[in-house]
């Protein structure tokens, strides 16, 4: 599930006739694995950007939009594209919409692109490359999150990850708070062995000066499309993948979420649960505690439990989650989704559903 949501200026009376006016309005892009601090590094921006009419365009794996409910200062337009791979069924998807954008009455002077953390910046990349793009819009750098918490050499090994940190021009090593100094040099020596000339940036909950972030002109057109041709060779093979799932990926009912269940990127999958009726917080403890896979490497999620009257929301990255509770905002309801590799889907949904309880409480 994808947003776009225009954020209203400051003071939009600040904007300057400069160069930048006339070589398009600059984007960059969030990348970066599972459970980084993406969605965290968004807020950030979003809540101390001055004097920018922002737009945020976010995709998410899985059908169930939960990132939806979790960014900040959501109350201006959305307009909502069909969830999946963005490398593939959405990329057409972001060209009509960010033209669709720029023809606005209301001018945006910036463009965020948030992506899943299963996604290859690549392509996207290139879609500002192309020739509908190239006059309207100018890349001014790929931003790569890295969760110092949960990275290991392994996940170098992934081809996704691996995209994620060749192409980022910005790594910004985060949670940086979790880890001993030791154990931060020894993970930026590891990067910088795969990206020799990486300018990596160290942070805690996404929080870096934005002068550091955005409008740095460091994304180089020439090293993009140095890998074009490798990038149309895995664009096809990704999208003959997906046509086994086109008709599950386009579909609307939230009531049929096992179908987009099945997507599948180098053996992960979405896992998206909904109940109408609450959760019992001592059972869903115990699934956290003695269930859950050890190969769920994402869950975030809003929570709806029995016990309580507040809106809670709901983090995993690694083996770390959390669980911070808010006011609702609408109607009462659960929405879980769990990223991982090689899951059992039936189990998993089974396990979840066991902690569903009646409603009994008179005042809902």
């Amino acid at each position: 599930m994808s947003k776009l949501v225009a954020q209203p200026s400051a003071n939009s009376s600040d904007k300057n006739n400069n160069l930048e006016d006339y070589l398009g309005i600059p984007v960059t892009i969030i990348t970066g694995f599972l459970g980084a601090g993406k969605t965290t590094l968004l807020n950030h921006i979003l809540c101390n950007q001055k004097g920018l009419k922002t737009a945020v365009l976010v995709n998410e794996f899985g059908e169930i939009g939960i990132d939806n409910e979790l960014i900040l200062n959501t109350s201006e337009e959305m307009i909502e594209l069909s969830n999946g791979c963005i490398c593939c069924s959405i990329n057409g998807e972001l060209l009509k919409t960010v033209k669709k954008v720029l023809e606005k009455p209301t001018e945006i002077e910036y463009l965020i692109i948030e992506t899943t953390g299963l996604a290859d910046p690549l392509p996207i990349a290139m879609t500002f490359l192309s020739n509908e793009l190239r006059e309207l819009t100018r890349l001014d750098s790929i931003i790569t999150l890295i969760d110092a918490d949960n990275f290991n050499c392994e996940m170098l090994n992934s081809d996704v990850a691996l995209a994620q940190v060749i192409y980022g021009d910005i790594l910004l090593l985060n949670k940086c708070d979790l880890v001993s100094e030791n154990r931060l040099s020894s993970i930026e020596k590891e990067l910088r062995e795969t990206k020799q000339d990486a300018r990596i940036l160290k942070s805690v909950k996404g929080e870096v000066s934005l002068s550091l972030l955005l409008s740095v002109g460091l994304f180089e057109t020439d090293r993009i499309k140095s890998k074009q041709e490798k990038s149309d060779h895995d664009h096809i093979e990704c999208e003959h993948e997906h046509d086994k799932h086109s008709q599950s990926h386009l579909k609307q009912e939230r009531d049929l979420v096992e179908d987009s269940d099945n997507i599948e990127i180098e053996g992960f999958t979405s896992l998206s649960f909904e109940s109408e009726s609450p959760l019992s917080l001592r059972k869903f403890q115990s699934f956290l505690d003695n269930q859950l896979p050890a190969n769920i490497f994402r869950a975030k999620g809003i929570l709806w439990f029995i016990e309580s009257d507040r809106r809670h929301i709901f983090h995993l990255a690694g083996k770390r989650f959390s669980i911070d509770d808010s006011n609702w905002q609408g109607k009462q309801k659960n929405q879980i989704v769990l990223i991982g590799r090689h899951l059992n889907h039936s189990i998993i949904r089974n396990q979840l559903q066991a902690c569903v309880v009646p409603n009994t409480r008179k005042d809902s």
